[in-house]
This record gives C-alpha cells, sequence and structure tokens, in this order.
C-alpha cells in the first residue's frame, strides 16, 4: 500500500494520521479532508485488518482512522491485536451505522473514539486532534482516563462482557480465585458480598483484594476493574439480580 510520508519541515509538529478502509473511494475523501489540515499529515493506509496491524507497526502513526467493517479482520479485531503492539497509537472507529453497544465494544478493544461515516469533517478533524494528545470522544464529550473508567464500568452494567468469549487463551496475571474475586468487583458487590457469594471470609477476600491491586499496579477496585475490562480479561454475561453500584465506595472495600 502506498506511503504517503511528506517529510517536510515541521514534520515533527505534527499529527500522523495512518487510514484504513478497504474503499478506494472512502480513503481519497479522506485524505482530501485532512490535507487542507496544516497540523496533520496521513502517513500512510492501509485495505484490511492484518495489513493495518502490519503497517501501523511499521509507521506508529499518532492516530489510526480505521473502517470497522474490515476484510479479513475487521476493525474491533484488528484493533485489539494492534493495540498491544502499539499502545501509543491512537484509534479512532468508524462504521456505516451508530450503533451504542458497539461504542463500548470498540472501546473495550481500545479504540478512543467511535463515529459514524457521516460526522462532518470538522468534527472528524477535533476528534483526531483529542485522541492524539491521550483523550477520548464519546458522542459529544472529551474523556479523560478516569472519566472513561467510568463510563466503561456504566456501560458494562448496561451491556454486559462477552466480547472475548471466543478468545480461550488470553492472558492475564491473576490466579483463577483472583479473577473470580475481580469477576464479581466488576459485578458491583462489596468485599462482604463476594464473600458470602464466594463461602469464603471477608478477611480473605481483602487478601486477594491486594494482591489483585499489586499485581495489576492499580490504587483501586475501579481501576482494576477497568483494566481488566479494557484488556478482555473478563467475559462476562450479565448476572440477574440487583447490581450495587461499587463507584460510590465501601467503607470495607479496598
Amino acid at each position: 500500500m502506498t506511503t504517503w510520508v511528506s517529510g517536510g519541515q515541521g514534520m515533527a509538529d505534527k499529527i500522523t494520521v495512518m487510514i484504513v478502509d478497504d474503499h478506494p473511494v472512502f480513503r481519497q475523501g479522506l485524505r482530501n479532508v485532512l490535507a487542507v489540515h496544516e497540523d496533520l499529515c496521513i502517513v500512510g493506509e492501509a485495505t484490511d485488518g492484518p495489513e493495518a496491524i502490519e503497517r501501523a507497526q511499521e509507521l506508529r502513526p499518532d492516530v489510526v482512522v480505521m473502517d470497522i467493517n474490515l476484510p479479513t479482520l475487521n476493525g474491533l479485531q484488528a484493533t485489539r491485536k494492534l493495540k498491544p503492539l502499539c499502545p501509543e497509537v491512537q484509534v479512532i472507529m468508524l462504521t456505516a451505522y451508530d450503533d451504542e453497544e458497539q461504542v463500548y465494544h470498540a472501546v473495550r478493544a481500545g479504540a478512543s473514539a467511535y463515529y459514524s461515516k457521516d460526522v462532518s469533517p470538522e468534527r472528524l478533524v477535533d476528534v483526531i486532534r483529542h485522541v492524539s494528545q491521550g483523550q477520548y470522544v464519546i458522542g459529544d464529550t472529551v474523556l479523560d482516563e478516569e472519566g472513561l473508567g467510568n463510563w466503561l464500568l456504566e456501560e458494562f452494567r448496561r451491556f454486559g462482557g462477552g466480547m472475548f468469549e471466543e478468545d480461550a487463551h488470553f492472558f492475564a496475571p491473576l490466579s483463577p480465585r483472583e479473577m473470580e474475586i475481580l469477576e464479581l468487583v466488576i459485578q458491583g458487590m462489596s468485599n462482604r458480598e463476594i464473600a458470602y457469594n464466594l463461602g469464603i471470609s471477608h478477611q480473605t477476600v481483602k487478601n486477594h483484594m491486594t494482591s489483585i491491586l499489586s499485581k495489576l499496579g492499580v490504587a483501586d477496585r475501579t481501576q482494576a476493574a477497568v483494566y481488566a475490562l479494557r484488556h478482555g480479561w473478563v467475559p462476562l454475561r450479565e448476572r440477574k439480580g440487583r447490581t450495587r453500584g461499587f463507584l460510590s465506595g465501601n467503607r470495607d472495600d479496598l
């Protein structure tokens, strides 16, 4: 695929962008939209998921604008594989239709923003600038890491997990019991509720939580839950019954 690096003066100050779409007309239209902005530079293109992963590793763009409907490997799958390889590359997912649940799954896969292809050129350029600075854009809202975490957990309660159930080979540094406890944390249970549910002592749950936080290098249970969701470690279905809102916290919880 063609590489579009211009290499001109001031290149280091530009936001580098890679376009991924299997329709040449759409790629050309997106190039035309972005080319008029002096702070943006298109460095390459790809036409399917595997090529997108390969090209992103070669070019290391700041932002990848990726269609969700790609041949061979779709945009969600490609993003999920790309982010561990190039965590500094931000992904904007584009789709022919706007689906609220798909936004949630795109963010879980590692996307920083998700928009319908009828997004205005001005809005898309703004989103590229935001995500290049490490921000996330959900609808009209710009979020930081903490804001995204809160949004992700709220959406999990609406849509559940299940996205990564087909992948039985995901890696997590937690023991099976720790994964079980983390699953219940994501469901919104307090330490005491987890202890009752699993038939173990409250102190045992607290000990496991301390280990979970240490292994993941996070400060609290909310961060641990967000980390697990973002990495696809907890392929859950929604449980029946009441779900507590653990973001409000509990005095007995870590």
